[in-house]
């Protein structure tokens, strides 16, 4: 860590392997897999409500979305930035600032959200926001699709980890989100967050440290979900806390795949929430109806990520 403190992120991504793609992109003169350079892309600084209570508090959660992902999810909400990487570049220290402001803001946490592809800015930045006296929680909200070599960066940087846990098939993974190997690279991840902050501590509402695992179930694939909340339990139990997500819309790509088009239903999720109670989970979420709406998806207006504003 001290190496990307002192010399900049340039050696990192030169030949860029943060991320499972392996796609060893020189990023300090052009973009690799991700879509990602030399520079951290920022599309959105908010205050996010609607965050599980834990990460929002009560102003809210503040949210960094960034650009570009290493998966390629056709049902992607934010395929916007995700995919189409509409998002403005901002310098390490300006990052820092970012951060800083998000707790003049009064939020409860720092969200970061699709991370992965800028660990070495962003630990550059947080580094620049501790100078100004940055205190808040930091929460790393990535699809869960890692590299342990990344994540032993983080170790003493991030305090809580929100994970995605997508699919446990590889057929899902391969099709959905062109990552077959998404379960065998997410479960080694998560097992490694889960060692890094020890079981799961709240303060005022508030989660400290620990791991949050978040599971949107699919049309057609609650026997999957079912899978994966399995493997959670006889992993961690109630160690970490899960939330089981019902806000699948459909978009993008996913508006004219056969299984994927149509709204999930009540009896999908709800057999899915059921299963995890009996499994024996107590730190669990869950989302009634109506959370998947169209209104919930933020708008990429690049607001806050050049000048400061409440």
């Amino acid at each position: 860590m001290s190496g990307i403190l002192d010399n900049g992120v340039g050696d990192l991504l030169a030949d860029c392997s943060i991320c499972p793609r392996l796609c060893h992109a020189d990023r300090v003169k052009g973009t690799g897999f991700c879509g990602g350079g030399l520079k951290a892309k920022v599309a959105l600084v908010s205050l996010h409500p609607w965050e599980e209570p834990v990460i929002a508090g009560e102003k809210g959660a503040g949210t960094v979305f960034f650009s570009g992902c290493s998966l390629r999810c056709m049902f992607c909400q934010n395929h916007e930035i995700s995919h189409g990487h509409k998002g403005i570049e901002v310098s390490d220290e300006r990052l820092g600032e970012i951060f800083y402001e998000q707790q003049l803001r009064g939020a409860s946490t720092l969200d970061l959200v699709t991370p992965t592809h800028y660990v070495p800015q962003i630990i550059r930045g947080l580094f620049f926001a501790k100078k100004k006296g940055f205190s808040l929680p930091v929460v790393y909200n990535s699809s869960g699709y890692e590299n342990i070599s990344t994540l032993d960066l983080l170790g003493d940087i991030v305090d809580v980890f929100l994970p995605d846990l997508k699919y446990y098939s590889e057929d899902l993974a391969g099709e959905y989100s062109k990552a077959p190997d998404y379960f065998r690279v997410a479960s080694r991840a998560i097992r490694k967050m889960v060692q890094l902050t020890g079981a799961a501590v709240e303060r005022g509402g508030i989660l400290q440290k620990g791991v949050l695992v978040r599971h949107m179930v699919l049309p057609g694939a609650r026997k999957d979900s079912m899978v994966l909340l399995k493997w959670l339990w006889e992993e961690f139990g109630d160690s970490i806390m899960v939330s089981i997500m019902n806000q699948y819309t459909p978009a993008y790509k996913a508006l004219a795949h056969p299984k994927l088009k149509r709204p999930l239903t009540t009896f999908e999720y709800d057999s899915v929430v059921d299963f995890a109670l009996d499994l024996g989970f107590t730190r669990c979420f869950v989302q009634e109806s109506g959370a998947a709406r169209e209104e919930f998806i933020p708008k990429w207006t690049g607001q806050g990520v050049e000048t400061f504003h409440i």
